[in-house]
């Protein structure tokens, strides 16, 4: 990532830039360089003093050896009495004289031999030198008396011990100097540990003490703590570093607690939204009166929206108009004048087409198809309106209705908002078609149960009003032809049908009438044999076995209808002396009707299928997904078998639940 060189930071870091680095390794060096010079000059006048004193310390040794050259060649001289040495023996001593003065004089290289070069050595040496010129030339020249050379020689030896004294002093001074120079040295050595000392506490420790304390307090959170440079070294820098780094970190951190406060409220008001979905859902589910769901989600969206007023608009199928539902917070003129809308007429109502979730400032707005009318919205404003957000409700392609949001200020919708006001629109417009098809489902329930009833009325009582009709039209052709036998028998087949027809109502009712145990069909069954017994006077028989789960409850009425539609065709036709009714629970549902009556031949089978009984039966067994079998044979009695499917008893659990 690039820097931009405007920043602070950049500016502080091209300002540091441009002053001179003091570096700390130069001021340390500076600091040792100087303490070294002090050390080997230090050594240096030690070594030096140490050198002149070995040098002198010779020279004192050899002028000793002088005096000792001195009283050997004042011996060895001839003297008066005729004892005279060797000539050559006078002439080595003397050379050897003559070199020790020449040593004196020039020193030695091979060793440190020096004579010292104050005045008073240079003057005792001349006088030495001056002396010993006088006595070679004497000693060697002539036969002096004994007593005038040893005069002779003591004064030379004294000017030799002269010397000697004036080389003594000039070590001792020497040695004076050596002493206070390695005093001055372990001074220097104890200067230069403190200067050391001082300089590394000075330029190492304290800047280190202050970016600890720097760092300890950025640590603990202190993020406007800040640390004096001190200095354009190193550590001035590391320093200056430190200080943007810790203005970094507070803006980052200040911007940390802006973001984090605005998610905040960012995920506030996602949960608040996500709350009103959850409730418009819930509300919507178990709401089912078109105007108490208008009216709660004219509440809630209201609410969502923080909407100063809001009307909850019906659509046709066409689209041709919006009838208002619920409003809530609208003056009662705009209610009444807005309960019906034509499309497109003003800004609430939009057409089909072009219909969207959108903001309308209240202006003027031209009419749409005819740009020469212009709806004016003066109400609306008069009642301090003056911003409306119209939310199509929408069902797939289909345009159900609109929501309408009124605002006493200027608004705007940003995506949050629209896809939360789209989404309960959404779920408004499917509780609105949810509604619609319960309605449609209960209107074709009740065709089906009118379905049902024409069906049971045209094969039992109808036909039984038909044959009634076929009797009273002979019974007055035999009246008009004065036949009284015939007209008796006549009279007698009218009241069986009629007595037939009234009995047929009462098993219509019976059959109506009747309710299932939502959890057993057994209650059912027996009430309806016990009704049966009472009717015919048959004696019945009721069978259960096996355990299984028990059936739906619209399987069960299906069922009870087909038992009773058995039972019925049993006391109109069979003749029989006993009715068994058998109930099989598992592994799949079996209920058998048998009697013992006259059975059914083939003929009469078919001719019951265009008339009544078999044809209803099989009708209710298609509808359960169950099998109807029919055996019987003239004289053996008559068996009716429904055998149920496998899913018939399973899907039983679940509708009850839902049921609950």
């Amino acid at each position: 990532m690039s820097r931009d060189p405007t920043r602070p930071e950049a500016a502080e870091m091209a300002a540091s830039d441009a002053v001179p680095i003091r570096s700390l390794a130069v001021k340390i060096g500076a600091i040792g360089c100087v303490l070294l010079a002090l050390a080997l000059a230090g050594i240096g006048v030690t070594l030096w003093l140490t050198w002149q004193l070995e040098g002198g310390a010779a020279a004192v040794n050899e002028a000793g050896r002088m005096r000792m050259q001195t009283w050997r060649l004042a011996q060895t001289l001839p003297t008066s009495d005729g004892t005279s040495p060797h000539q050559a023996s006078l002439q080595q001593q003397a050379a050897a004289l003559d070199t020790s003065l020449a040593l004196l004089k020039a020193g030695d290289p091979a060793r440190p031999l020096a004579l010292p070069g104050d005045p008073r050595s240079a003057a005792a040496y001349a006088d030495v030198q001056r002396r010993w010129a006088a006595l070679r030339g004497t000693w060697l020249g002539q036969t002096p008396r004994p007593s005038i050379v040893a005069t002779q020689a003591e004064a030379f030896v004294a000017a030799i011990d002269t010397l000697v004294d004036a080389i003594e002093q000039q070590l001792a001074r020497w040695t004076t100097a050596l002493n206070i120079a390695q005093f001055l040295m372990m001074a220097l050595a104890i200067g230069a540990a403190l200067t050391l000392l001082y300089a590394a506490q000075l330029l190492v420790f304290n800047p280190l003490t202050r970016l600890r304390a720097g760092l300890a307090a950025v640590e603990s959170g202190n993020l406007s703590v800040r640390i004096d440079p001190a200095g354009q070294d190193e550590f001035g820098l590391v320093a200056a570093g430190f200080n943007r780094m810790a203005e970094r970190l507070q803006r980052l951190y200040e911007d940390l607690e802006r973001r984090v406060a605005h998610k905040t409220l960012h995920l506030e008001a996602e949960r608040a939204r996500l709350a009103a979905l959850y409730d418009s859902a819930a509300f919507a589910a178990r709401i089912r009166s078109l105007d108490s769901l208008a009216g709660g989600f004219a509440t809630r969206v209201r609410k969502v929206a923080r909407a100063d007023g809001v009307a909850v608009r019906w659509s046709d199928e066409e689209n041709r108009r919006y009838v208002m539902l619920a409003s809530e917070g609208l003056p009662a003129a705009i209610v009444e004048a807005e309960h019906c809308v034509p499309t497109g007429d003003c800004y609430c109502g939009q057409p089909q087409i072009t219909a969207e979730t959108r903001v309308f400032p209240l202006i003027e707005l031209p009419r749409p198809g005819l740009p020469d009318q212009r709806v004016d919205p003066e109400q609306c404003r008069k009642a301090g309106f003056l911003s409306v957000i119209s939310v199509p409700l929408r069902l797939h392609e289909r345009l159900v209705g609109e929501i309408d949001l009124f605002f006493r200020q200027a608004v705007s919708l940003d995506t949050d908002d629209r896809t939360v006001l789209d989404t309960m629109a959404s779920h408004l417009a499917g509780a609105i078609e949810g509604l619609r098809a319960e309605a449609l489902r209960r209107e074709a329930a009740v065709a089906d149960e009118r379905g049902l009833l024409a069906r049971e009325l045209h094969d039992s009582i109808a036909q039984s009003l038909a044959f009634l009709k076929i009797q009273t039209d002979l019974l007055r052709d035999e009246i008009t032809r004065q036949r009284p036998d015939r007209i008796q028998q006549t009279l007698g087949e009218l009241d069986t049908g009629v007595r037939e027809s009234l009995s047929d109502v009462r098993e219509l009712l019976l059959h109506f009438r009747t309710r299932t145990n939502v959890e057993d069909i057994a209650p059912a069954l027996r009430t309806t044999l016990t009704k049966f017994e009472h009717q015919t006077g048959l004696p019945t028989r009721l069978t259960i076995s096996g355990d299984g789960m028990a059936l739906a409850p619209d399987v069960q009425i299906q069922v009870l209808h087909v038992v009773q539609e058995a039972l019925s065709n049993v006391r109109k036709h069979a003749r029989a002396s006993e009715v068994h009714v058998d109930v099989v629970q598992s592994p799949r549902w079996i209920v058998s009707v048998a009697d013992d009556g006259c059975g059914i031949d083939d003929a009469a089978r078919q001719a019951d299928e265009t008339h009544v009984g078999l044809r209803i039966m099989r009708e209710r067994a298609t509808n359960i997904g169950a099998t109807l079998d029919i055996a019987s044979a003239p004289g053996q009695g008559t068996r009716v078998t429904l055998t149920l499917g496998a899913t018939a008893a399973a899907s039983a659990p679940a509708q009850q639940s839902t049921a609950s």
